[in-house]
Order: structure tokens, then C-alpha cells, then sequence
């Protein structure tokens, strides 16, 4: 019987690539946008003035500080720390080293389940889109269109974008896992034909002195009287 994670086991993914290639793709794709958002908050917190604004009275009623200091350094941390996960993740598919790619694929598990629970929320309490729309400010394009639709399709509409995002999430964590088992795989692979190549040549002698030493002579044999 063909087990589950057998049955979906494959070494090829989107655009007809090797897993491992996909890997690398996917790793320096999420770097460089993790590059991006570093420099831009490093920015922020080279010149602040500039780059902190504030939302007015006339959009939210309130004078709220949406970006400072302490968010800054937050998200700049955890921007670092992707850039380190996802150089790890490009390095052990290049380098063929499964242990490395461990993290990104944890992290690829950590994004999906928080996707699925904003999916659940929104089934849950579907009032929540509306209330997330009433809190956008007032030049946001085309927001009293999107208020004045109903409901039922408003949430529809919402959980069918993020059911597109879970499915490519959910395709993207299967390319990662199987670059995995490849890797794996294969370094045990690798491993196997080497102790049974050391086995065989410490079980057979040198050929020289394989030469050297005579043949055994054959036991006599006696003749029936």
C-alpha cells in the first residue's frame, strides 16, 4: 500500500523545474522582498520625520501614531531573521543539505496556519469585514462601493481571495517538502553505496597480494580398495 506522503511525492513542480531548483527560486524570492522591506524600515529609522505619518481627524476621528520606533526595530528584527531563514533554506537546496532547508519549511507551515485562522474568523464572525472597512481611511479607493455590497458577497468574495492564497501557500509548503525528501534521500542514498564500497574493499585483499599467495593444494583423495 502506496502511503499518503508517497502518493504526492514528486521531483518536479510549477513551470516543469527539479524541487530543488524551485527551492532556490523560492528562497531568493522571498529574500529579496524581505531585502526591500529592510531597507525600508531602516530608512525609517535613519530620518523618522519623514517616513512616520499620521492618520487625521477627519479620516479615523483620532490623531494615531501608526509606525514609531518600537515597531520599527520589531519588524526590522523579524525582517533580518527571514532573510536568515531564507538563506539557509537557498544554501541547503543548492548545497544539498536537508537539515538547512528545516526552517523555511517551518515557517511556510507557521504563515499557512495563521492564513486558515483568518479564513476561520471570517466564517465566524463575517461582521468583521465590514468593521476592517469602516477603519480604512477615507481616501481609500472605492470604499463606500465596497461597503454597500452585501454581506453574504462581500465574505464570499473574501474567502475565495484567501482560499487562492491558502492553495498557492499549500502547493509552495508540498515543492519545499519534497526538495526535503529529495535531499534526505539522497545524502542517505550517497551514504549507503560508500559503506558498502568501503565494505568490499576491505573484504577483498590487494590484487598483488592476491597473486602472491599459492593456491591451496586439494586434499588427497583415496582410492577404494
Amino acid at each position: 500500500m502506496i502511503s499518503p506522503w508517497d502518493r504526492w511525492y514528486s521531483t518536479s513542480c510549477c513551470l516543469c523545474c527539479h524541487v530543488r531548483t524551485g527551492t532556490i527560486i523560492l528562497g531568493i524570492w522571498y529574500m529579496l522582498i524581505n531585502a526591500v522591506v529592510l531597507l525600508i524600515l531602516l530608512s525609517a529609522l535613519n530620518d523618522p520625520i519623514q517616513y512616520r505619518y499620521h492618520l487625521t481627524s477627519s479620516e479615523l476621528g483620532t490623531d494615531i501614531d501608526v509606525m514609531d520606533d518600537a515597531n520599527i526595530c520589531i519588524a526590522t528584527a523579524i525582517s533580518l531573521l527571514m532573510i536568515l531563514i531564507c538563506g539557509m533554506a537557498t544554501y541547503g537546496a543548492y548545497k544539498q543539505h536537508a537539515a538547512w532547508i528545516i526552517p523555511f519549511f517551518c515557517y511556510q507551515i507557521f504563515d499557512f496556519a495563521l492564513n486558515t485562522l483568518v479564513a476561520i474568523s471570517v466564517v465566524v464572525y463575517p461582521n468583521t469585514v465590514q468593521d476592517y472597512l469602516q477603519q480604512l481611511p477615507g481616501t481609500f479607493p472605492y470604499k463606500e462601493d465596497i461597503m454597500s455590497t452585501n454581506n453574504v458577497c462581500l465574505v464570499f468574495a473574501v474567502l475565495l481571495f484567501i482560499g487562492c492564497i491558502l492553495s498557492f501557500k499549500a502547493y509552495l509548503i508540498g515543492c519545499v517538502w519534497n526538495c526535503y525528501r529529495y535531499v534526505s534521500g539522497r545524502g542517505t542514498t550517497e551514504v549507503l553505496v560508500y559503506v558498502t564500497t568501503n565494505d568490499t574493499t576491505v573484504l577483498l585483499p590487494p590484487y598483488e597480494e592476491a597473486i602472491a599467495i599459492p593456491p591451496k593444494e586439494p586434499p588427497p583423495q583415496y582410492m577404494e580398495a
